[in-house]
Order: structure tokens, then sequence, then C-alpha cells
């Protein structure tokens, strides 16, 4: 009797482990578990969730069962016909070459401007919101300077919302320092996410480091941590991811060098190593 298609099919392949993402799931809630003892009780509780829901689908995976899938079994040829061909250099990404991502980068630059205009859209949203809560464009940038002025941590609101141009300049120093260091991560991070980079820039990374912020905030600012207000604290982040994140992915990428012999990048004159000039 001839075989069944089902059976010809699982004599061209081999079963083999399937993929599954719960190991590095669990990994991750053990982290979290573990950063929450120094950081908040809340991340510990993400990790404990992540930790057990991790577990339970990763034994899911091998029990009763272990899942897997078939993998197609490519034929050797019969013989292999000895060939004499020249030897050419592979390019970075031909023919599966391990190249070291990314293959394009933004600039420094890219991000000192992405800081910028992120820190600025950031300002903006603070001096809104002190204006319209407290009718003090002040009140917001004399919480950020509480947090390096200890006369400022038990002011009152009256005092707060006064100039005071130590405060100012202190505000200033912890803002525009802080919005040019992530300006600067944005434009090593964001060549690493090709696709949407803006997106990830905007939306996903400000409301991670909201959340790390909140858990941390009591222990960094108890000042702005009681009298923060969230919504607005949140459109702030948001508005510096977005504005940071377009700025910074709409730069010229420039291409590594990674495809460039050692000799070259060192700037070594050889022959075979260096393109030759032009005469003039």
């Amino acid at each position: 009797m001839a075989n069944e298609p089902g059976e010809n099919r699982f004599q061209q392949s081999i079963k083999m482990p399937a993929p599954t993402a719960w190991p590095m799931i669990t990994a991750l809630g053990i982290s979290l578990a573990l950063a929450g003892l120094v950081t908040h009780v809340m991340v510990s509780a993400v990790g404990v969730v992540l930790l057990l829901a991790g577990a339970v689908g990763w034994f899911r995976e091998v029990l009763p069962e272990e899942h897997r899938e078939a993998v197609p079994i490519v034929p050797r040829p019969a013989a292999v016909v000895p060939a004499r061909v020249a030897v050419a250099q592979l390019k970075v990404g031909e023919q599966r070459h391990r190249a070291s991502l990314p293959l394009q980068i933004y600039p420094y630059s890219a991000g000192i401007k992405g800081g910028i205009a992120g820190g600025v859209a950031m300002a903006l949203l603070a001096v809104i919101h002190g204006l319209l809560a407290h009718n003090s464009i002040w009140y917001t940038i004399n919480i950020l300077a509480a947090a390096a002025m200890p006369k400022l941590a038990v002011a009152d609101t009256a005092t707060l919302s006064a100039f005071d141009p130590t405060a100012f300049v202190v505000a200033l120093v912890i803002h525009g320092t802080t919005t040019l260091l992530i300006g600067l991560l944005y434009g090593i991070m964001l060549p690493m996410f090709p696709r949407h980079p803006a997106f990830f820039g905007g939306i996903v990374a400000p409301l991670l480091w909201t959340g790390l912020i909140w858990a941390t905030l009591g222990i960094l600012n108890p000042v702005l941590d009681e009298r923060i207000e969230w919504r607005w604290f949140i459109a702030s982040q948001l508005a510096f991811g977005l504005t940071a994140g377009f700025v910074v992915a709409r730069s010229e990428r420039i291409a590594t060098l990674q495809s460039v012999p050692m000799l070259v990048r060192a700037g070594i004159e050889a022959r075979g190593v260096m393109p030759p000039k032009e005469e003039e």
C-alpha cells in the first residue's frame, strides 16, 4: 500500500522543540521581583505575576507532552563536484553574514537636537499646567528645583508660586541636563528599532520611564511626589517622547564602518587596502 501524503511529509522532516517565549517572560518576572526590593512593592507585584505566568506557560510547553514542530530536511546532493572559483569578499548582511547591527546610526547631533526640542515641548506643558492649576508659571519650576533645594521641600504653595532666581537656574540645569542625556540615548537606541522608531520613542519609552519614576519618585523627590498631578506629568512625558523621537527619526542616518577593514579605519595607506587615487 502506498504511503499517505502525511507520512511522506513526515519522512521529509524532523521534529524539534517548538520555539517559545515563556523562559524570557519568566526571567523578566524574576528580575522585576528582585528590582522591587529596592524600588517599590508594585514592581515586585508585577514581577511575581510575570513569573507565575511564565512558569505556567513554560510547564505547559513540556507537560503533559512536549510541543514540537516539524523542520524540513534538505536532502544532501548525491555527489559534490569541486569547482575552482574566485574569492569574493562578503558584504555586510549578504548570505547570512554575521553583521553587527545597526548598519546605520544617527549622528550625536540628532540626539542633541531631539533632546532640546523635546525639552522645550515638556517645559511649555509644565508652564501651562502651573498657569492653569495654580495661576503661576513658576510653580512647576520650583517643584522641580526642590529636588536640590531643601528650603523648597518645606515651602508652602505661595512660596512655590513665586519667582525664585536660584530655583529657576537649578531647575534649568536639572531639566536641560536630563533632556540632553535622554536625547542622546534616543539617538543611540532608535536605530535598533528599524520599524516605527518614532512610535517607540514617542509612546513606548515615555510610558516605561513614567512607570519607573512613579515607583521611585518618593525617594528621589518627596515634594514632587506629594504635589505631582500624574495626568499632566504623563502628557509632558509623551510630549517630550513624541517631539524628540520625531526629530531624531527624521534625521539623516550615517552608515557604520563595520564593513571597512581595520587598516582603512586606522588611516593606514597600503597597497591593496586603500583604493587607488586618481591621478591629477
